[in-house]
């Protein structure tokens, strides 16, 4: 195998590792690029290069920006006193889609998991009960994912936040086992509308 065709088959490797592709759909993928290399790859090569040097994590929430505090915890009017809490900066960036919510955000990184041992200490909820005492917060916003691991989780989070803070849910609109990330904008607004006491 020459050194050009092994470049390939790293690339396909490199790509089927990203979640939703697989190994043909990868191969298709960089057979796409490599056929629209000046108006596709070659920016695509660039724009990772440039992400990879610049993105970081924000210091306050745990959303990807490329500053050390991201633009939503820096911006004023957004201290509401509301705090959405939700798994991964996926979520995060699933509800600002929805430009429902006016407040501010906190990346968990992840659920509870007796499986994987994930506990508390290995998520950012230490950090949260810092950032309520800190921030002023009067409402926490529990946007977990409606799976096992999401709802223990939340259920984890209320009981360690009761009588400190009102802590409400996500209410119609997020099917039992559906991820927030692959809901439309409006059932994502309507939802956080419609919350309730958790």
């Amino acid at each position: 195998m020459s050194d050009a065709t092994r470049d390939i088959e790293t690339l396909i490797e490199m790509m089927a590792k990203l979640p939703g592709l697989g190994p043909r759909s990868a191969r298709r993928a960089v057979l796409h690029l490599i056929k629209k290399r000046a108006p596709l790859m070659t920016p695509l090569a660039d724009a990772m290069h440039r992400v990879s040097a610049s993105a970081r994590e924000c210091l306050n929430c745990g959303n990807i920006g490329t500053t050390d505090i991201c633009d939503i915890c820096a911006a004023e009017k957004r201290a509401t006193g509301e705090l959405c809490i939700v798994e991964d900066v996926a979520d995060l960036w699933a509800m600002e889609r929805g430009q429902a919510f006016k407040g501010r955000y906190h990346v968990l990184g992840g659920t509870l998991s007796a499986l994987d041992a994930i506990g508390p200490e290995e998520l950012r909820i230490p950090k949260l009960r810092d950032r309520i005492e800190a921030e002023g917060i009067t409402e926490v916003i529990l946007a977990l994912n409606a799976t096992i691991d999401g709802q223990t989780t939340a259920h984890y989070i209320a009981e360690q936040l009761e009588g400190r803070v009102a802590v409400t849910s996500l209410a119609q609109g997020v099917p039992i086992g559906g991820e927030l990330d692959y809901l439309d904008d409006g059932t994502i607004s309507a939802a956080l509308k419609a919350r309730k006491s958790f």
